[in-house]
């Protein structure tokens, strides 16, 4: 709960803050990079994906994906420009925790959910669940359509033009 509730209003201070996007994105970025576990969570997604993959794609998946993943967290944190979180229950199992919070904005409230795993180097989040829907396993019903529609290859190209697209911002 104590990283969690950390990290959020870390987020919120940078995003009412002083300075520019372009420096908040990167404020955040820095931020989340300590906190989400974004190799657990393209592990996740990526499912059976990974299977047989070479050691170059595989470490190419994991590092798009974790640009992907972060800008499109950090992004979602600049639009609602700075919420109200509420704190729900923590619960730890051995070296998993699962954090409640809910986000309050002016029109609406819903609730997102941390699973987090203890590192070496603390918690990180290995996890979000938004209104019970775990954005790992939304990515991975979008990575399987993409894949059967197209290939791995054509995964890998598709999250290289998402991320390469977002370079200017």
């Amino acid at each position: 709960m104590a990283v969690t509730r950390s990290v959020l209003e870390r987020s919120n201070t940078i995003v009412r803050g002083s300075g520019d996007r372009k420096q908040k994105l990167a404020a955040l970025n820095d931020l989340l990079n300590g906190f989400l576990d974004t190799q657990a969570l393209a592990k996740l997604a990526a499912g059976s994906h990974l299977d047989g993959r070479s050691q170059a794609e595989t470490e190419e998946f994991y590092r798009l994906f974790h640009d992907f993943f972060v800008r499109t967290y950090v992004q979602r944190l600049l639009l609602f420009d700075a919420p109200d979180f509420a704190y729900g229950t923590e619960t730890i199992t051995g070296d998993t925790a699962k954090v409640g919070t809910t986000v309050i904005t002016p029109g609406d409230r819903f609730a997102v959910d941390y699973t987090l795993r203890r590192a070496g180097d603390g918690w990180r989040a290995t996890d979000i669940l938004v209104e019970g829907v775990s954005l790992a396993r939304n990515f991975r019903a979008q990575f399987d359509a993409a894949v059967a529609k197209d290939s791995f290859q054509g995964l890998l190209d598709r999250l290289r033009a998402k991320v390469g697209a977002g370079d200017g911002s």
